[in-house]
């Protein structure tokens, strides 16, 4: 098995960060660890996500077997999506981008402010 280096710029784990870094994909894999859950209910449940970017990143997830389908014979067919072991894996992980995020955006928007202020100062002079 060769060594994997996310720094060269050829390395393939590359593609999986991107995949990982990907708000989207974040929130899906998130919201997929509580069990099953159908395509409209993931639209509904993940404000600001168009039907187009839902489907491309479940294509993608699925593609890299993070995420399972399953097509239940219904009118119309039913769709849902399921988070598999090798997602599973990658869930908690990503899951904790999410909660990081939640705990320390007021620190990160302030931040912002004070260097927007500074640099407001600094063009004025």
């Amino acid at each position: 098995m060769p060594a994997w280096n996310a720094y060269a710029s050829a390395c393939p784990t590359r593609m999986v960060l991107d995949r990982v870094a990907d708000k989207w994909a974040v929130l899906v894999l998130g919201l997929l660890t509580d069990g099953p859950v159908r395509f409209n209910q993931l639209r509904r449940a993940i404000e600001g996500l168009s039907q187009k970017m839902l489907s491309q990143t479940l294509k993608s997830l699925e593609r890299d077997g993070l995420v399972s389908r399953r097509a239940i014979a219904t009118v119309p067919v039913t769709v849902e999506y399921s988070i598999t072991p090798l997602g599973r894996t990658l869930a908690a992980t990503v899951d904790a981008l999410r909660v990081w995020a939640e705990t320390h955006i007021q620190e990160v928007l302030t931040s912002q402010e004070r260097y927007d202020a500074g640099r407001r100062d600094a063009v004025s002079v």
